[in-house]
């Protein structure tokens, strides 16, 4: 049996990996460090595309594990079909939800504070002060409650919030109180002063920010994406924008990298960050804890976790 592991990091850096197995290093370079058909367990580069993700996955015909080092899958997706059945693909649970809650509650505070026009303001030594809406006693929606929506209610905690509510793909509760299907939506935006999207891409979540998602927003509302660009319509929240109804912090865009000259980055009340949600450095000691767990398991011959999908299943 093929015992090759592709890794995008030198693994004589990470302590703990099982010694039976033979690693190799690719980090999306053009040449690949070997066979393809002699790869096992493929973790695919970080924040490197998805044209470098899937590259090498026509060729991988011994596969039998491909890790991400980011929550969503949506970069390797379109490889799937060239994978034999019984492939397990496993996400990046547990690395990102620490750096990605930071950043959510940075942009909103940032946003909500007015950081971005003091900025602008000690560029020019102008003294702009003035009453700024604060995050106390405002009511948040969270659409997308994973590991990392979790976190992300977390950190808010403290916050003095008058309510949080939490969508995801389907109902259940937490310990925290009620997620309410996606199907629920329509009543809940109207009531949301803040609204964060953290919800992973899939063909039900592509677009799912429109203009009628966004036309029921309360004036004034806040609207926060830290999870894939698609999700929202940059159309519908340009227009939106323009009005200066909402405002929005974004640190993913469709496209993306935002090029210059779009008129998202001049638009009224947005705050644009360069999906930098998962890259600290709070990444790099978790995605090589988790790999050693992963490659463990493997080499043992138990279930992984994180498993997201199982090819042809």
């Amino acid at each position: 049996m093929t015992s090759d592991v592709w890794l995008p990091f030198d693994a004589d850096d990470i302590e703990g990996l099982p010694e039976d197995l033979n690693y190799l290093f690719w980090d999306g370079d053009q040449d690949f460090p070997a066979d393809p058909a002699e790869c096992a367990f493929y973790v695919v580069p970080y924040m490197k595309g998805p044209d470098v993700a899937v590259r090498p996955l026509p060729g991988m015909t011994s596969l039998q594990a491909l890790q991400t080092l980011s929550a969503g899958i949506d970069h390797v997706e379109p490889g799937l079909k060239y994978l034999r059945p019984g492939v397990r693909l496993c996400n990046a649970r547990g690395v990102h939800e620490a750096s990605t809650g930071e950043l959510t509650l940075t942009l909103v505070l940032a946003s909500l504070r007015g950081i971005p026009d003091f900025v602008r303001g000690q560029d020019k030594e102008e003294w702009r002060s003035g009453f700024r809406p604060a995050l106390a006693d405002k009511s948040v929606l969270i659409v997308g409650y994973g590991s990392i929506g979790s976190a992300i209610e977390d950190r808010l905690a403290p916050f003095e919030l008058a309510r949080v509510a939490r969508v995801a793909r389907s109902a259940r509760t937490t310990e925290r109180g009620p997620v309410h299907p996606l199907t629920d939506l329509p009543a809940l935006l109207p009531e949301a002063d803040v609204v964060i999207l953290s919800t992973p891409l899939t063909e039900t979540t592509r677009g799912l920010v429109n203009a009628d998602f966004l036309g029921r927003m309360k004036d004034g509302a806040l609207l926060v994406n830290v999870s894939r660009g698609p999700v929202v319509d940059t159309k519908a929240l340009l227009a939106e924008l323009e009005t200066g109804r909402i405002t929005a912090a974004l640190d993913v865009t469709d496209p993306e990298p935002l090029p210059p000259g779009h008129p998202l980055w001049h638009a009224p009340g947005a705050l644009i960050s360069p999906h930098v949600g998962g890259p600290t450095s709070a990444f790099l000691p978790r995605a090589k804890r988790l790999l050693v767990a992963q490659l463990n398991r493997f080499a043992r011959g138990e279930p992984l976790d994180n498993v997201v999908l199982t090819t042809g299943a």
